[in-house]
């Protein structure tokens, strides 16, 4: 298309040959000419003629383009571009271009190809445009200091990636890449993403672009063998086809390849021709649809562009042209109503593809810029008619850089790399049809600009997986650790790879793959499956209990019987068994064990202030009463006894009544040390989470250790005072001698406590408690029954022996009648 200024555009439109063995799709090609390719015409050819029509753009100059074909990755590229733009082979540095009309040159797909022909651009500093995927190896502005990508940087792609895999859960991939610039980029870019992500790589491959065969059989184990399901493959679009094909050659069945390739190439017959046993997911550049652009394609035939040898050849394969196979083929030759919509999806797409669009983008970024520099040239007056050629394409470059607007698309295009906005990505699914059909399916979007957790959205039941299943892959190193376990990693392997391990008591993980387990606040407890907390239950001996209620009423039962025995001694306190052993001492002993009964009953029920500090208290005090008050009667029996031999100091004792300052010495000790007990750390309300699973145990914290044995050893050291004389005093000869039964009392009273030590530091909680009421009320009951019960069955039973002489003659002298 003839024009004031003209682009060259280098398109791979013929190859050097294609495979024949699938007859149905082969009709659609021949051996020199790409049909897929030719879209790449229609973009410029739709471009041009838009920018032609838009006054807004190069006033009275016209744009136009010249068409050279070119082979991927052969020797002749440089030749032939070299030939395109001067008609012949010439020395290059040694010939001027300044005659041309050219301001630009087109080309890709292929990186590679885009360099060998940028090493002669570069020596006239001619403007290239790049429409292939952005490559990282063209990025170097002082090699390829007039080269121009119009791809968008591929920024967010590590990150595109690794989200799709955090949505089907893949946390165990490998990854490939080749050994160029653009595997050396995005390597570093992934890991990072990967490691921020928690995702793992099962293997990190480098394989060369060429001599991919070889370099595959080495490692086929690696890849195929690894329990990785899912595979990472970046690299430009004909390296990534290879690879694919070299996957589907040694059956690697089974894994998910997550590709960056457009998949705008020519794909290879022999990859799709029995369905492929993996999965491909590739991202390419999201681009809006270009309005017109599939109208104009339908409107596109031989007799509309006559001089296109390229649409001519490609009627005469598609509609059964009659006539030779010749290049004059006439249009007369065609059925009229024939029009590319009329192709298979699969040999031609009518929906602009991601290499086109940058085509289309290219086209508009030389006339915004060649329209600003003719503006310029206008205001300087250096031009005379806008007719005139443009002098040098260099002069471009200036205009090119700062060049940046919204296509008519409304998208917005930006030449400058560093300004370039993140790219939009589509997810495209693959799907396995037999004979050659190459169906692409866009599965998902993939957005930088989204909030965080809407980037990526994606139609999972569209997607089609491998042959034979309907759900994705599993690719985990190590199963997910469920509610309840927590993650163990193993020593030497990669993060994702892990035991789990049961949370310990106590502590809880109610979410899956959770590093650590959570401990559950002091008033809750984790269940039996420990992935929750349950509020604990308060734990105390009640009164409303069965073990508390019958406590209660054998401290009651106990007490009223004791103030029976109480009453009965009152009412026969003229008797001598009463008198005996000191009377006053009976009765204050019976008061003491009434209130040593009643003390029990602080230690149930719910704890508080008051009965926390009363418990030990009033326990040390009333049974230091009792307890003195038996050593007060045992040291009166044996004042007694040593009092009867005449001039004895014992006498004067008895007399005066010392026995009697026993109580009151003893308890005022007692009271003494409980004073400073409650003086520097008295008893507390507690609470004991630990000791039973599930319950919150409240009690009566001791306050100070020290003070409550000094109290209890004091207690003691009484008792075993109290047992120590009762027993040496044990086989004084009366008629009412009670040292034995007080000897019996005391052993049982020190049985009891003895016994009670080891039991109370075992319990826990309400059992606690109630072993020191039982031993209260067991050694207050000892006390009583060993003492009062033998001399109550005398008063109330065997009236006949309460006398004086009633030991030697078994009778009272009341009771003997007279004959």
């Amino acid at each position: 298309m003839d024009g004031d200024v003209m682009i060259v555009a280098f398109f791979p439109l013929h190859t050097l040959g294609t495979d024949r063995r699938n007859s149905d799709a082969s009709k659609y090609e021949d051996k020199r000419f790409t049909f897929k390719n030719y879209q790449f015409v229609l973009a410029l050819t739709f471009a041009i003629e838009e920018i032609n029509k838009t006054p807004a753009l190069l006033h009275n100059l016209t744009l136009g383009f010249d068409i050279c074909n070119v082979e991927d990755r052969l020797p002749t590229v440089f030749k032939n571009s070299f030939i395109c733009f001067f008609g012949s082979y010439m020395v290059p540095n040694y010939s001027c271009i300044s005659g041309s009309k050219s301001i630009g040159a087109l080309t890709g797909p292929s990186g590679v190809t885009s360099a060998q022909i940028g090493t002669l651009l570069d020596l006239y500093r001619f403007p290239q445009f790049t429409f292939g995927p952005f490559d990282q190896a063209l990025n170097d502005h002082r090699k390829f200091p007039a080269l121009y990508q119009m791809a968008s940087k591929d920024t967010s792609i590590a990150t595109a990636m690794v989200s799709l895999l955090l949505y089907f859960r893949w946390n165990w991939v490998g990854l490939v890449t080749f050994l160029d610039e653009n595997g050396l980029w995005i390597l570093p870019l992934l890991r990072k993403e990967m490691d921020k992500k928690r995702v793992c790589l099962a293997f990190d491959l480098a394989i060369p672009n060429y001599g991919l065969t070889l370099e595959f059989m080495a490692l086929y184990n690696q890849i195929n063998k690894s329990s990785a399901n899912v595979l990472i493959i970046y690299g430009d679009d004909e390296s990534v086809l290879d690879l694919l094909v070299c996957i589907h050659q040694y059956l690697i069945n089974g894994k998910v390849c997550i590709l960056n390739s457009q998949w705008e190439l020519n794909m290879k017959r022999r990859y799709f021709m029995q369905g492929s046993f993996h999965v491909p997911l590739a991202f390419a550049h999201h681009h809006p649809d270009v309005s017109g652009f599939t109208d104009f394609v339908k409107t596109v035939n031989p007799s509309t562009y006559p001089e296109d040898f390229f649409l001519a050849r490609l009627w005469f394969l598609s509609f059964n042209c009659s006539g030779s196979e010749s290049d004059c083929v006439t249009w007369e030759n065609c059925p009229h109503e024939a029009s590319l919509d009329c192709l298979p999806g699969h040999i031609f797409d009518m929906t602009m593809s991601g290499d086109s669009y940058n085509i289309y983008n290219a086209a508009y970024a030389v006339a915004q810029a060649l329209h600003e520099m003719l503006l310029h040239h206008t205001e300087i007056q250096t031009i005379g008619t806008q007719k005139e050629t443009v002098s040098s394409p260099a002069q471009l470059h200036h205009f090119l850089k700062n060049t940046q607007f919204q296509n008519p698309a409304g998208d917005q295009v930006i030449l400058d790399d560093k300004r370039k906005l993140e790219a939009e990505y589509d997810i495209v699914n693959i799907w396995n049809f037999p004979e050659g059909l190459d169906l692409k399916v866009k599965i998902g979007k993939f957005s930088p600009f989204a909030l965080h957790d809407h980037q990526l959205s994606l139609s999972e039941d569209i997607i089609e997986w491998a042959i034979g299943t309907t759900e994705p892959v599993h690719s985990v190193c190590s199963e997910s650790c469920g509610p309840g376990f927590r993650k163990s990693l193993q020593e030497g392997k990669a993060a994702c790879c892990f035991d789990c391990t049961p949370c310990s008591e106590n502590e809880m993980a109610n979410g899956t793959d959770m590093e650590q387990c959570v401990k559950c606040p002091y008033h809750q407890y984790a269940n039996t499956k420990r992935n929750q907390c349950l509020l604990r239950a308060a734990s105390f001996l009640a009164y409303g209990e069965p073990l508390g209620m019958a406590l209660a009423c054998m401290a009651l039962s106990l007490s009223s019987l004791t103030t029976a025995v109480l009453g009965v001694f009152v009412k026969n306190h003229n008797t001598p068994i009463v008198k005996a052993n000191n009377q006053a001492l009976s009765y204050i002993l019976l008061l003491s064990l009434i209130f040593c009964f009643l003390c029990s009953l602080l230690f149930i029920g719910h704890p508080n202030t008051v009965t926390c500090i009363l418990q030990q208290t009033t326990f040390g005090v009333v049974f230091t009463v009792a307890v003195s008050a038996v050593l007060s009667k045992t040291v009166t029996v044996v004042l007694a006894f040593k009092a009867t031999s005449p001039g004895r100091r014992m006498r004067w004792l008895l007399v005066s009544g010392a026995p009697n300052f026993i109580i009151p010495i003893c308890t005022l000790i007692q009271v003494t040390l409980c004073g400073i007990w409650l003086g520097t750390s008295p008893p507390f309300i507690d609470t004991d989470a630990h000791s039973e699973h599930g319950h919150i145990i409240i009690l009566c914290n001791k306050g100070s250790l020290t003070a409550f044995y000094c109290v209890l050893g004091y207690l003691g050291s009484l008792a075993l005072v109290s047992f120590t004389v009762a027993f040496l005093a044990r086989n004084l000869p009366d008629t009412f001698n009670e040292a034995k039964y007080l000897t019996f009392s005391m052993l049982v009273f020190c049985s009891v406590w003895l016994t009670f030590l080891p039991v109370y530091h075992s319990a826990k909680g309400k059992v606690m408690v109630a072993v020191e009421v039982f031993s209260i009320l067991a050694s207050s009951a000892g006390l009583l029954g060993c003492i009062f019960v033998p001399k109550c069955y005398i008063i109330l039973i065997r009236p006949d022996i309460n006398c004086v002489h009633g030991i030697r003659d078994r009778k009272c002298p009341e009771q003997i009648k007279p004959s």
